[in-house]
């Protein structure tokens, strides 16, 4: 068996994986993992990833956990091109820089906020307090601010003037909150100009394929019962 992809394109990180794979021609089976439906807690899975998230990678008997991990495994077996990630050593430390922060920081606050705006009103049928939401929006302009000034500067991306493994892990993060309706690159030319960027390194089309599953999240039906009780501790997370 060759490589395997444990994915649900709902996930940001899944999502930075697909393109990655995709667009560097590496060969894989694409299994799907529906978050929502509890797969990543069956039995077949867990075998694969015990922590029971995705993105997992099989290959062969070798199993991986974790989105960084994944994509830069792959980066070195299929030596993709070194722009993704740089043998350059400060280079390579700018990438890294990124990825290190953006676990606790652009991830958290953009999840949160396609939650509270889409998935808890639309999916679970929840009220979201208004200054719950408020909070969150606040919160996730403060981090896209620090995106602009600390990360991005005046470079045409995020570790330099060319595209990187840490501007898919960005861009999909983004995605998250524009997906629930939020303009957050109204206000943000040069976020908005990088955004084109990176939409153009990647490939238009690539991009709009990955991201059709969560352009569509707004017209989920309602959660069942089961499925909401599923999620109240995942769900808890994002208030």
């Amino acid at each position: 068996m060759g490589l395997e992809l444990y994915l649900d394109l709902l996930s940001q990180p899944c999502r930075a994986v697909y393109i990655f794979a995709k667009k560097n021609r590496i060969p894989f089976e694409l299994r799907t993992v529906d978050l929502l439906q509890g797969q990543n807690h069956s039995d077949e899975f867990v075998q694969v990833n015990p922590l029971r998230k995705v993105p997992a990678l099989k290959d062969g008997d070798f199993t991986l956990a974790e989105s960084v991990a994944i994509l830069l495994y792959l980066a070195r077996k299929y030596e993709a091109p070194d722009h993704w990630y740089p043998q350059d050593l400060q280079a390579r430390a700018r990438v890294d820089e990124y990825l290190s922060w953006q676990h606790t920081a652009l991830r958290m606050s953009c999840t949160r906020a396609m939650w509270q705006k889409m998935m808890f009103p639309v999916f679970l049928g929840q009220r979201v307090p208004p200054e719950t939401l408020a909070n969150t929006l606040a919160e996730l302009d403060r981090c896209l601010q620090l995106l602009e000034d600390k990360f991005l500067k005046d470079q045409d991306f995020l570790a330099g003037p060319h595209i990187s493994v840490a501007d898919l892990v960005a861009i999909t993060e983004l995605m998250h909150p524009v997906s629930a309706g939020c303009d957050i690159f109204k206000s943000r030319p040069k976020l908005a100009a990088w955004r084109q960027r990176v939409e153009a390194a990647v490939g238009e089309d690539l991009f709009r394929e990955a991201h059709a599953v969560l352009m569509k999240a707004k017209d989920l039906p309602p959660a069942d019962t089961a499925v909401k009780e599923r999620l109240k501790p995942l769900a808890q997370l994002f208030l």
